[in-house]
Parts: structure tokens; C-alpha cells; sequence
């Protein structure tokens, strides 16, 4: 039951955080972050499908990085990136051209985004990414992963920033900033969610 449970939320929470990139960010080339920065790009480059890179991108760091994040931490991981991708990969046939003007979609998909990730953190879960990528070269040189991470997503904003258009950068970082506040928010918040601690990933 426990497994299950984790597994219908966690679910839910990753297939939210899909719906987010699908129909309100990616449909302007908007990253919601450094894997995100480069699926964008890939896909603006090589029309590369975005469920793809996100996919292949989290499952090779998170096997590079396995033996400093744990084998549960791994497995549950990789199922939310592989719930992600499954459902951009079901979504983006529906999706020919962008739903809204983008002030809206950046809105909206920054709330919709924030929501899924918050549910996941609030799991003790990760949705992957560059904190992947982050964390072994931090382990391998020894310095601060949090400037790591700074540096490599901040990279792949510029890069994609240049080759599609400099207004992504402006928009993903206002995505970044409205998401991080309602992560926050979905963190920190006192309602009855004693299951989900009770659950939470080790």
C-alpha cells in the first residue's frame, strides 16, 4: 500500500508538472530549467522531441550519480521523470500552436509547474535535472554545488537564450521566479498532508 500510495501521487504530481511544459511553456520555447534549457534547444535545433531529452538526460545522470543518491532515491526519481516525459510524449500531439499569448502562458505554466514540483518536494522526491549533474561535480572537485548549479543552468539559459531568442531568458527566469514561490508556497503550507510525511522518500 505504501508503494502504491507514493507511487498515485507522485504520479499525479509528475504528470502535472508534463501538463505545465506541454501546453503552456514549451509551445513559446520556454525552459523551466537547465534540462529543460536543453531540451528546448535540441528541439528548436533538431525538432528533437522534448520528452525524449528529458528522459535520456535524467536517466544517464541519475545512473552517474547513483551511488551518492541512493538506490530509492533513484528509482523514485527516474519513475517522476519517466511520468513527465510519458505524458509531454502523450500531450504534444495536441498541442500545434500556443494556447494563450505568452505573458499567459508563462503564468500559467509557471503556477501549474510550481504545483507539481512543490507536491513532489513535498514527497522528499526530485523531479532530476542539472542538481543532478550539479552534485557529481561537486563530489568529484569538492566545490559548493549550489554555485555548480548556477553556473550550468545559467549557461544553458544563455546558450538558449542566443540560438532561439534573447526574450527566453527574461521569460525563463520570471518562470523561475513565480514557480520557486509556489513550490514554496505547496512546501510550507498547514493543511492535513500527514500521509504524505508519513510517506515521504528516504
Amino acid at each position: 500500500m505504501d508503494v502504491f500510495y507514493k507511487s498515485l501521487i507522485l504520479g499525479i504530481a509528475a504528470g502535472i508538472q508534463g501538463i505545465a511544459m506541454t501546453f503552456f511553456l514549451f509551445p513559446h520555447f520556454i525552459p523551466s530549467g537547465g534540462a529543460a534549457s536543453l531540451a528546448v534547444l535540441l528541439n528548436y535545433l533538431l525538432d528533437t522531441p522534448y520528452s525524449v531529452t528529458l528522459w535520456v538526460l535524467n536517466a544517464s545522470l541519475l545512473l552517474s550519480a547513483a551511488k551518492w543518491l541512493g538506490k530509492s532515491s533513484v528509482f523514485w526519481t527516474l519513475f517522476c521523470v519517466s511520468i513527465t516525459s510519458i505524458t509531454i510524449d502523450s500531450l504534444t500531439p495536441l498541442v500545434s500552436e500556443p494556447l494563450n499569448s505568452v505573458l499567459l502562458d508563462l503564468l500559467l505554466g509557471a503556477i501549474v509547474f510550481g504545483i507539481g514540483v512543490g507536491i513532489l518536494f513535498r514527497m522528499g522526491a526530485s523531479s532530476g535535472g542539472m542538481d543532478i549533474l550539479a552534485l557529481i561535480i561537486s563530489k568529484a572537485r569538492g566545490c559548493a554545488p549550489g554555485r555548480t548549479l548556477f553556473y550550468i543552468n545559467g549557461s544553458l539559459l544563455l546558450l538558449t537564450g542566443i540560438v532561439v531568442d534573447w526574450k527566453v531568458i527574461i521569460y525563463a527566469i520570471i518562470c523561475q521566479m513565480i514557480g520557486t514561490r509556489i513550490i514554496d508556497f505547496i512546501y510550507k503550507m498547514e493543511f492535513n498532508f500527514k500521509l504524505a510525511e508519513k510517506h515521504r522518500i528516504h
